[in-house]
């Protein structure tokens, strides 16, 4: 590409796309009939009830009105749920040190120019490779770091033409990130929030090659995920809903009897295990814990547990179940997901309970917790849900388990790892505000990322500092043996090439498992290499 047209990159803007075949026929044999459910019964029992018809029914018209009338009253409850959901975002602004550090670590991702066949080598500790040194500087606007920056941070203002941002968007931007909130009025900031805004604008500056002119554009509209209107499907029907809850109970009294595969609690957080009773936690086989995503639970992943467990007889697993994400309307905590703080102390604490990891030893209530040297850790498994639903929750537990433990996984495998590159907007940008045009992204866009206890999470309780995940997180990232990546080219929802590229130039290369025509969710499907490699992988006992 020469020089001229790497320079316009930044400047092209996507053109809108036509809508497919596929897609119509989603909307017309899918979408449609779900959607109308509600409305024809809400207009069912008004009609019976002003006609008084209903008094004339048989059993199969009073079980139809009865029917009709479990939707209305449900719909009823969606919709005070959803105007629940709607409100706002209940985050607060996280440590404002913390995030600025984020910030510049976001600032700093590609300045060391590294390709894919170098990678970082200024780290002092080898299992532990930091970040790239380089202080931010002012680069020239030809420098292919500052376009690429200016190309992928486009993509938080609608992959708009960089030259139309304005100083005003990028600090609508700032704000958000940093304080979780719409910006007020420039003169109404606190001068020490209004400095760090600047502060802030500087730098951005300086890593793409120019100045961000000043001034409003009203056309150009960042995204800010958490303070955005809600974007939640106006319905979704009861017997759907029902159908969901009853699938998932009677499989999970399925693994129950034929797995011995036994549901539990401990404190919020809900769960599957199997222990094997020949199993002993001094000479036996490392424990394995499975992160599932966006979906219906159990139902949607039956056959990832089967094969775990028909496949590793002799060893733990452990599976969190996240009711908020798999459409467990009725669960207690459906519009309150357990946050990063609260999913790492109870998975702590329930594998301590467990046996599989040693028990803290806490000396003052300021000193941090230590874990006893002698386990060998757990396998930790976090992927994207099958069947072309996308995942976006199974890895960031995944990334909070690494931050706040890493002595505790001693081996991690990641499939379609939305976690890394999340700062450049593509997994955010493509699965909840990119206009559908397929099918694919329309059962997407209706059944998953509109759904709404997956809404809520997503748009009302979403950490973005918190679930963003450096490659110098992750102990041993460059020991295949001990972690492995799986990316599919042809990922609908994050960038696969950008994610392949950053792990690339940190080093990693056998443990990068990289399939060009891969979809997203496809490495777990049967009867894929990738599914092959991966219980490969796991059957290794590094």
């Amino acid at each position: 590409m020469s020089k001229a047209t790497s320079l316009d990159v930044p400047e092209i803007v996507t053109p809108l796309r036509q809508r497919k075949r596929s897609f119509f026929l989603v909307l017309i044999i899918a979408v449609l009939p779900l959607w109308s459910i509600v409305p024809l019964s809400w207009f069912f029992v008004i009609y019976c009830l002003r006609t008084g018809i209903i008094w004339s029914f048989g059993w199969r018209g009073n079980a139809c009105f009865a029917a009709a009338l479990c939707e209305v009253a449900f719909s009823i409850h969606h919709y005070h749920l959803a105007k629940h959901a709607s409100g706002p975002s209940p985050l607060h602004p996280g440590n404002i040190i913390e995030l600025q550090a984020t910030l510049k670590r976001v600032l700093k991702a590609g300045l060391a120019n590294l390709s894919e066949d170098d990678f970082d080598e200024e780290a002092l500790d080898e299992d532990r490779p930091g970040s790239p040194a380089e202080e931010i500087e002012q680069l020239q606007f030809d420098d292919p770091r500052a376009i690429d920056f200016r190309n992928y941070l486009r993509t938080w203002f609608g992959r708009v033409a960089w030259s139309s941002i304005r100083t005003h968007q990028v600090y609508e931007w700032l704000y958000w990130s940093s304080y979780n909130a719409v910006l007020p009025s420039i003169e109404s900031i606190p001068a020490s929030r209004r400095k760090i805004l600047d502060d802030a604008l500087a730098l951005f500056q300086k890593r793409a090659g120019c100045i961000i002119p000043e001034g409003n554009n009203l056309a150009v509209k960042p995204i800010l995920l958490t303070v955005d209107e809600f974007k939640a499907a106006l319905w979704r029907p009861f017997v759907w809903y029902a159908g969901v809850g009853i699938s998932n109970w009677i499989i999970k009294k399925w693994y129950e009897y034929r797995w011995d595969l036994r549901c539990g609690t401990y404190n919020s957080l809900d769960y599957l295990v199997r222990v094997p009773r020949t199993w002993n936690p001094a000479t036996g086989e490392r424990p394995i814990v499975f992160w599932h995503g966006l979906g219906l639970g159990p139902v949607q992943y039956n056959l990832q547990f089967i094969d775990f467990m028909s496949s590793f007889p002799d060893r733990p697993l452990l599976i969190p179940l996240q009711p908020h994400i798999s459409q467990d309307i009725f669960h207690p905590r459906f519009l309150t997901p357990m946050g990063r703080r609260e999913t790492v102390e109870c998975m702590v604490g329930l594998m301590e309970e467990l046996g599989w990891v040693p028990e803290r030893n806490i000396e003052g209530d300021k000193q941090p917790s230590q874990f006893a040297p002698g386990r060998k850790g757990i396998t930790m498994v976090s992927h994207s849900n099958v069947d072309k639903y996308p995942h976006s929750s199974g890895s960031y537990p995944h990334a909070w388990m690494l931050k706040a433990h890493p002595e505790m996984v001693a081996r991690s495998c990641f499939v379609d790892p939305v976690t890394f590159c999340s700062w450049e907007g593509d997994v955010c940008y493509n699965f909840i505000y990119r206009p559908c045009t397929t099918g694919t992204e329309l059962i997407m866009r209706y059944f998953v990322s509109t759904e709404l206890g997956v809404a809520n999470l997503l748009q009302r309780h979403f950490d973005w500092s918190a679930n963003a995940l450096w490659y110098e997180d992750i102990p041993n990232a460059r020991d295949a043996t001990k972690c492995l990546f799986v990316i599919g080219g042809r990922d609908s929802i994050m960038n696969a090439n950008r994610v392949k590229r950053y792990l690339n130039s940190h080093g990693v290369r056998k443990g990068l498992l990289f399939e060009p025509n891969g979809t997203h969710g496809q490495a777990l499907h049967r009867g894929q290499a990738c599914h092959s490699k991966i219980l490969c992988w796991l059957k290794e006992s590094n």
